[in-house]
């Protein structure tokens, strides 16, 4: 048999001796063995480091998102591969698709994000400028930068794809390489994974490391510059973050750890409705999908008191037709669990459940099954339990890792939401209703101890992921023995691996540590109009200022008639006055800005393209008939874009009155050409 490589320092290591085997979930014969003996840990962080980071923040977000898109297609590829490896690993096609390509959809979301809500640059700017005088020439802002270390990556066994993926992918837009140590029950498949993405040659050196085997010492070379992000059991997580090193050096820390996750069925279900059928099947789903072992599967269904046995009786049905057995046969729906191990510590959990529940359906000591031994391979029934107690403590504190929920009873929505926060702390829970009501209550109610909440009703079913799906977007993770951390998030999941900065400076300096114009900076004198630079001879700073335009009483007449907008501010002296805001008749803010643009355009054909929005418009300062404008127009940002022959340009717009005071402010956003033929 095969024993698993480490990929560390830029090369393959085989380790010295015979490693531990692996077994098929679904055969029990011998897949591979793992170890990782002989591997220089201390060397593979170094080289993270030295080599793999560097070459990360030498580019920016806008090309670490284009290495995560090509790669992504690359895996797409190779998806019938990994599928296939999936299957030893005890998962369906359904299962392996959930994996692989939920894996890969990460990839891809994270390089959508990166191109559109990150700058290309190096430096990301978190909020805005803050004033820290009163003339202005002292000025705050936070600025973050990725953390010069390794993220070091702990994976937990039912996700051998998507788990690896959905940390590294933040990461990498970061600007920070990743040290990835999958369990070692399916190893295999993520061993796999990491030799179809280096074969691929699309990461630069150093950004992407695999060990495979024991961390040993790993954790004892980590610097206040690294992260740490696990995984798996509540007990381990904890052992992990009162590690020495972690404590000691503030190592950043984040755990995906036990959730006794909730789904809620609303009191306005009736059997056989469509919010009954709802819940019936993503119960069902939820138990058998991967056969039960996602963090995020529901653990505690919690059902109106009057419903407890048609809810009973429904899923019983239903779950008397999920077929258990080998994956590669078609009519299998539900296959293995990951290791007999794994087996026998669901049966230890059922055994402890079984002090406050009966059984509605399934047997854990016996299964049929399809084409496979049920004692060679890793099988278990799906087990439906019932606690006619809410109160009873056990289904509230014991997670069985596999596939067995619990029904528990509710008498309002008050005490379903107590119930929801006996679990200490979920990844996820969700509602059940078509009644909009009491999905926020429980919403409202459950949310301080969820770190996602999913409400299913008739009008979001057909395009909902399901409670099970985290999704790369919104924040996975939860607080209290879910862990307390977040993962992924969209940016959020990014800025994890940056350090926040507050820069304290003046506008020019701060203007060159962001890359940004900032108001009360220098700008650049030159004759040209700003509009006829292409982006490659356009600067931040290069301005125009146009003006004045005087507001006359026939142009607001005018603009009233001509748009429809009458409101009685422009159009009714006596009305106006006794407004508390206005001394009389006032121009329309969107004449102002109407007329702004007329000052400061260039008419004729040139790199500019397109005008796509204002951003971040305020009128700041009532614009009566006879008052002159003038408007200064700034390149405050500008982002080339790295998959196309033009970019975005984001112009500061200030609006002054013939007392130079400001009457509007707002961000101008243009699409420029890079290069432009006159």
């Amino acid at each position: 048999m095969t024993t698993l490589r480490s990929y560390v320092s830029g090369e393959w290591h085989a380790p010295t001796g015979d490693g531990t085997p692996i077994l098929d979930a679904v055969t029990g014969d011998e897949v591979a063995r793992v170890s990782a003996a002989g591997v220089d840990r201390p060397a593979a962080v170094t080289y993270a480091r030295g080599v793999g980071g560097p070459a990360l923040r030498s580019r920016t977000f806008h090309q670490r998102a284009a290495i995560l898109k090509s790669l992504a297609k690359h895996l797409r590829d190779h998806r019938e591969e990994l599928y296939a490896l999936s299957a030893r690993t005890g998962a369906t096609r359904g299962d392996a698709r959930f994996d692989v390509d939920g894996g890969i959809g990460v990839l891809f979301s994270y390089a959508s994000k990166g191109r559109r809500e990150l700058p290309n640059d190096t430096v990301y700017v978190d909020g805005p400028v803050e004033p820290l005088g009163r003339q202005g020439t002292f000025v705050g802002q936070h600025v973050m930068s990725p953390l010069h270390g390794v993220a070091v990556q702990i994976n937990a066994f039912n996700f051998p794809v998507w788990g690896p993926l959905e940390k590294f992918a933040p990461a990498f837009l970061a600007g920070v390489p990743s040290l990835v140590k999958p369990a070692s029950q399916t190893a295999y498949l993520t061993h796999r994974l990491v030799e179809i993405i280096v074969d691929s040659g699309l990461l630069p050196d150093g950004t992407l490391q695999l060990l495979c085997g024991a961390a040993g010492d790993l954790l004892d070379h980590l610097t206040e510059q690294d992260l740490l992000s696990f995984t798996g059991s509540a007990a381990t997580a904890r052992q992990l973050r009162t590690h020495p090193t972690i404590v000691r050096d503030s190592v950043r820390f984040n755990a995906e750890a036990d959730s006794l996750n909730m789904s809620v069925l609303g009191p306005d279900a009736t059997p056989g409705g469509t919010v009954f059928d709802l819940f019936v099947d993503q119960l069902v789903t939820e138990m058998t999908v991967k056969a039960g072992q996602k963090c995020t599967a529901i653990r505690r269904a919690l059902v109106p008191r009057e419903l407890m046995d048609a809810v009973s009786d429904a899923v019983a049905d239903r779950l008397s037709r999920v077929v258990v057995g080998d994956p590669g046969n078609e009519t299998v729906t539900m296959g293995a669990l990951a290791s007999l191990e794994q087996r026998d510590e669901v049966r230890r959990g059922v055994k402890a459940l079984a002090a406050a529940t009966r059984t509605v359906s399934g047997d854990p000591r016996h299964v049929d099954t399809v084409d496979a031994d049920p004692e060679r391979g890793a099988f278990l029934a799906p087990i439906l339990l019932r606690a006619d107690d809410p109160n009873a403590a056990e289904p509230h504190e014991i997670e069985a890792f596999g596939p067995v929920s619990t029904l528990v009873p509710y008498t309002s929505v008050e005490q379903a939401v107590e119930l929801a926060a006996r679990g200490r702390g979920s990844l996820v829970g969700s509602v059940v209703s078509a009644d909009a009501d009491v999905a926020a209550r429980v919403v409202r109610g459950a949310a301080p101890w969820h770190g996602r909440i999913l409400v299913l009703d008739p009008d979001d079913a057909a395009e909902s992921t399901g409670h099970g799906s985290p999704l790369p977007m919104l924040s996975h993770g939860g607080p209290g023995r879910a862990g307390g951390g977040e993962e992924m998030g969209g940016v959020r999941g990014v800025l994890h691996h940056m350090q926040r900065t507050a820069v304290q400076a003046s506008p020019k300096v701060l203007g060159r540590v962001t890359g940004r114009w900032v108001p009360g900076g220098p700008r650049r004198e030159d004759s040209r109009h700003p509009f006829h630079k292409s982006l490659a001879e356009l600067r931040v700073g290069d301005h125009v200022t146009a003006g004045p335009r005087t507001v006359t009483a026939e142009d607001v007449a005018h603009f009233a008639e001509f748009t429809g907008d009458t409101f009685y501010a422009h159009t009714d002296a006596e009305a106006a006055a006794a407004n508390p805001f206005f001394d009389g008749i006032v121009a329309h803010g969107y004449l102002v800005v109407s007329l702004a643009a007329g000052l400061f355009v260039a008419p004729e054909p040139g790199p500019v393209l397109a005008n796509y929005g204002l951003e971040n418009l305020r009128f700041l300062t009532p614009v009566a008939p006879g008052d002159a404008l003038t408007v200064t127009l700034t390149a405050g940002q500008i982002t080339p874009r790295v998959d196309a022959d033009y970019g975005e340009v984001r112009w500061d717009a200030d609006v002054v009155n013939q007392n130079g005071e400001s009457v509007a402010r707002y961000d101008v956003l243009t699409l420029v050409a890079k290069e432009w033929k006159r």
